[in-house]
């Protein structure tokens, strides 16, 4: 009788695992998030010089990172979505950082580009790897956070329900309490930021 209960309460869900922790990872991790191949490099402290005596410094705080497309089409890298919900619509790169820790003020960005040999670009061809930054301004008294962490989702090639064409999607489960898609955390990856000079 106690292994039937065990079995009935477990098939009801009252002894469901607790759902497991996302990968921890550091800098210089690389994550496989299936549509892209992304190395964490680092997080920093950057300075855009006064462009004379009318001007002052901006300070910003930068995430960099080495991100391979490797889908067969040209891809976004996008924005942090603002809202956790939102973000199984994307399949840009910066789209698949759902969270940020500690939150930026929405005045400070983010800005986000890939660089390449013409300047900056928002856009990730096919099988290259670019590096990306996402770049937080910071205000004249704010002072830097000693670290950063992301909760970052990724992404599965399948067929649209509707069309049966297959795409790139984010990973998402369905909240049936609310009826709304929460994206599925793949690593949660903290940053030390980087001082340097900037500070």
């Amino acid at each position: 009788m106690a292994f039937t209960a065990i079995g009935i309460t477990a098939l009801l869900g009252g002894l469901s695992e607790a759902p497991e922790e996302p990968e921890a990872l550091g800098p210089g991790s690389v994550l496989d998030q299936g549509l892209y191949s992304t190395k964490f490099v680092e997080s920093r402290m950057a300075v855009e010089k006064a462009k004379g005596t009318w001007d002052k410094d901006k300070r910003f705080v930068e995430l960099v990172f080495e991100v391979t497309n490797k889908g067969d089409e040209t891809y976004q890298v996008g924005l942090p979505p603002v809202k956790l919900e939102q973000a199984f619509t994307s399949n840009s790169f910066a789209g698949s950082l759902v969270k940020i820790t500690p939150a930026f003020p929405k005045d400070s960005g983010p800005l986000t580009f890939a660089q390449a040999k013409g300047g900056e670009t928002g856009q990730l061809q096919p099988g290259v790897t670019s590096q990306v930054i996402v770049r937080y301004r910071l205000n004249d008294t704010e002072q830097p956070p000693e670290k950063i962490t992301m909760d970052v989702a990724s992404f599965e090639f399948e067929p649209e329900w509707n069309t049966n064409v297959p795409r790139w999607r984010m990973i998402a489960e369905e909240n049936l309490e609310n009826y709304k898609f929460y994206p599925e955390i793949k690593a949660r990856v903290t940053l030390a930021v980087k001082k340097g000079d900037a500070t």
